[in-house]
């Protein structure tokens, strides 16, 4: 469960739920739990929830020493599919750019 002393912790609950558009872009975010950059990822990913749709998955990259091994300390990393859109900060023009394109 993911735990964070500046209560974005609640933000990250309302990306899990499922909606029935399967056409939706679907963005991965690996992250931790201590993490206050993947807490500011997430709630930037928020704010483009009012312009586009689209599902996220959060995925702990210490729940899995391969992914542990794999992102180290380079979270957090959104992912569309095999693409990394981003690392560190939310790269919001190739976000944008990318989920417009998908509209």
């Amino acid at each position: 469960m993911w735990r964070c002393w500046c209560g974005a912790a609640g933000i990250r609950f309302t990306f899990h739920s499922a909606l029935t558009d399967d056409s939706e872009v679907v963005l991965t975010l690996y992250g931790r739990t201590y993490c206050h950059l993947c807490d500011d990822m997430i709630a930037a990913l928020q704010l483009l929830r009012s312009r586009f749709r689209f599902t996220l998955h959060i995925v702990d990259v210490d729940s899995d020493p391969r992914l542990e091994e794999r992102y180290g300390e380079k979270v957090p990393v959104l992912m569309a599919g095999d693409s990394e859109l981003c690392h560190y900060f939310l790269d919001l023009p190739a976000v944008t750019a990318m989920l417009a394109k998908i509209r």
